[in-house]
């Protein structure tokens, strides 16, 4: 989780799934950037390759572990805080193929993130799906 202090105040940066199925949802969709990864794959280097394949950024400085939290789907997710920063504008994600629309027949190309974002925790805690928030909790008690 890349965070940032600006004004006296935490902003985390959080990214927008791409697709159809998320494009017209905003409050309670926004993520850190994340990803797979396999039981024998390290997962701090599996974070760093996710952050560079959602985002197109090479993830540099002290990463500081955070508890994993499972996602209500069962997801486990393994986190890092570390201080840094980017220009959202500059993101370029990786893509995935799905068919669409729903069974026509077509193939159609998407970004895995179609944008992002810096939010001070109060408006992090209502865009990001609800099951990460222990992870923007946590940050807070990490930084005071």
């Amino acid at each position: 989780m890349l965070y940032r202090i600006r004004h006296a105040a935490i902003e985390v940066l959080l990214v927008h799934p791409g697709g159809p199925y998320w494009k017209p949802k905003d409050d309670g969709a926004w993520s850190i950037p994340k990803g797979e990864f396999s039981p024998a794959e390290d997962p701090l280097v599996a974070a760093r390759r996710e952050f560079f394949e959602e985002t197109g950024v090479a993830i540099e400085g002290d990463l500081r572990a955070l508890k994993p939290i499972q996602q209500s789907g069962g997801k486990i997710v393994h986190a890092w805080a570390v201080e840094g920063d980017l220009d959202p504008a500059t993101i370029v994600s990786n893509t995935f193929e799905i068919e669409w629309p729903p069974r026509s027949g077509r193939l159609q190309s998407f970004p895995e993130i179609d944008r992002a974002a810096w939010f001070a925790l109060p408006e992090a805690t209502r865009k990001i799906l609800r099951g990460q928030v222990p992870l923007l909790e946590e940050l807070a008690q990490m930084l005071v």
